[in-house]
């Protein structure tokens, strides 16, 4: 009995030694953090402190981006104490550093050490550098802390949707009224990336695309060209184009400036505008083949032309992504889509019954149903609708699955017979990138009765039908009324 409780205090003990060999806080920890302070015994250091505010009591700016820097560390969940605090998000979680508590940072080789150090005499980041990694990485290190503290800053900041205004005179034509051409109000739009009915295939290109141009400012300099991207989208209205570029934004963390040409003097108003943009921002022009087509604007092809790729967007487009949106390419004068002024062309076709169970998967949770093989031999007829009608057929029926598939199959059979006559070309040009469907327009609606369903939503929501007489190619050109 005596042995018996002797093993058994024996294993208790072994048990609370393992348990303090492996805790955090036990042994283990307390060796590393004294071999973390014999090594620094036997190097020289210089310290370097950036002070919350300036000597004559102004903030210094550089406290609060190299603050947003720290945070932004991996390295920032080993320090003895991080604060958990809410980001922007209500449930976002953000990691902050608990004062006087120190975060290990590595660049180029070199280690570098934070403290976030707090006396009486106020807050400060303390950084700690080898003497002989000084001269070698201190310049670098300081430029790659304001390069990750602009990307924290323009992912916090609200985004804002600019528009463009007519340029008002006073009665005695000489005063102008205003302060400024652009008007702006918050964005905020719910599309992304992860929200819109596309390829997986192409929205991981796209994507990546996209986060290239972010990262190569160095690249385009040193090839003399300007730090811009351009897309065009092309497709019958209703395939998603706006929600897109709505996707693109949300994405980069841009601004938008939705440039009407309608509202546009002339060419040299046209030019003021693009000076008036800033960077980080998403310019877009939609439905230009209209504007071009129907002469109203008072902006002429060479206008756009330079606009695109004139001298002055070298000197004030950049870091720009710019965005034209047409119904089709077959008006478009070939100078405005050729490299350089547009990188990638887009095409957002008409649904297919791929596209179709992709909406009905998102909008009803349909991945089978009964009905889908009748649906299926409908698309391969030639009959189809557009992403924006089909998916207002699916939220006014919603409650219903089996009534939103029949709905849908009766605006195939009447309103969609011979729009997807001859196949609908799905590709990229120019960068490789294949083309892409979006999800469509807001929810909202109630269940219609009636054997022209798609026509009852049009006439609800101002959703425009595409008409066109001519077999459609693999670029097909949709019509030249305005895009959903």
């Amino acid at each position: 009995m005596v042995f018996l409780l002797f093993y058994l205090i024996l294993i208790v003990c072994l048990l609370v030694l393992v348990r303090v060999l492996l805790y955090r806080t036990g042994l283990v920890y307390i060796v590393k953090k004294w071999r973390r302070g014999l090594e620094d015994c036997f190097h020289v250091y210089q310290t370097f402190k950036v002070p919350e505010s300036t000597d004559s009591m102004e903030e210094n700016q550089l406290y609060r981006r190299v603050g947003d820097y720290l945070n932004s560390l991996a390295s920032i969940e080993d320090s003895d104490f991080t604060n958990l605090v809410t980001g922007k998000k209500p449930t976002e979680i953000v990691l902050k550093l608990d004062r006087n508590q120190r975060v290990d940072d590595f660049f180029l080789g070199a280690k570098l050490v934070w403290l976030n150090e707090e006396t009486g005499e106020g807050r400060s980041f303390v950084l700690k550098i080898r003497k002989s990694d000084k001269r070698r990485i201190l310049r670098p290190y300081l430029q790659h802390i304001h390069a990750v503290a602009d990307e924290v800053e323009q992912r916090k900041r609200d985004l804002k949707l600019h528009m463009n205004v007519r340029d008002e005179i006073s009665s005695d034509h000489r005063v102008r009224i205003g302060n400024g051409r652009w008007r702006s109000v918050p964005f905020a739009h719910p599309s992304t990336f992860e929200t819109i009915a596309m390829e997986a295939d192409l929205k991981s290109k796209v994507k990546s695309d996209l986060e290239n141009f972010l990262k190569a400012k160095q690249y385009y300099h040193r090839l003399g060209r300007v730090w811009k991207r351009s897309y065009l989208l092309y497709g019958p209205s209703g395939t998603g184009k706006t929600s897109f570029v709505a996707a693109m934004a949300n994405f980069v963390g841009y601004d938008v400036y939705d440039l009407d040409l309608g509202k546009v003097a002339d060419d040299s108003d046209l030019k003021m505008l693009l000076l008036q943009t800033t960077n980080r921002s998403v310019i877009v022009i939609e439905d230009l083949d209209r504007f071009l087509i129907e002469k109203s604007t008072a902006v002429s092809l060479s206008g756009v032309l330079n606009f695109m790729d004139g001298l002055l967007n070298s000197c004030c487009a950049e870091e720009r992504i710019m965005v034209f949106t047409t119904n089709g390419k077959d008006h478009i004068d070939p100078a405005i889509l050729r490299p350089g002024r547009v990188d990638v062309h887009i095409h957002f076709p008409l649904c297919d019954f791929v596209a179709f169970k992709n909406l009905a998967n998102s909008y009803l949770g349909l991945k089978e149903h009964k009905l889908f093989p009748q649906v299926e031999e409908i698309f391969q007829n030639g009959s189809s609708l557009s992403p924006a009608e089909i998916g207002e057929l699916m939220i006014a029926n919603r409650n219903s699955p089996s009534r939103a598939i029949k709905s849908v199959i009766t605006a195939l059979q009447t309103d969609g017979d011979g729009r997807g006559t001859g196949k609908i070309g799905r590709r990229l040009s120019d960068n490789g990138l294949r083309s892409s469907m979006d999800e469509p327009g807001e929810q909202g609606g109630a269940f219609f009765d009636g054997v022209h369903p798609v026509k009852d939503i049009r006439k609800l929501y101002g959703l425009l039908r595409v008409k066109s007489h001519r077999k459609s190619t693999s670029f097909d050109a949709g019509s030249g009324q305005k895009s959903g």
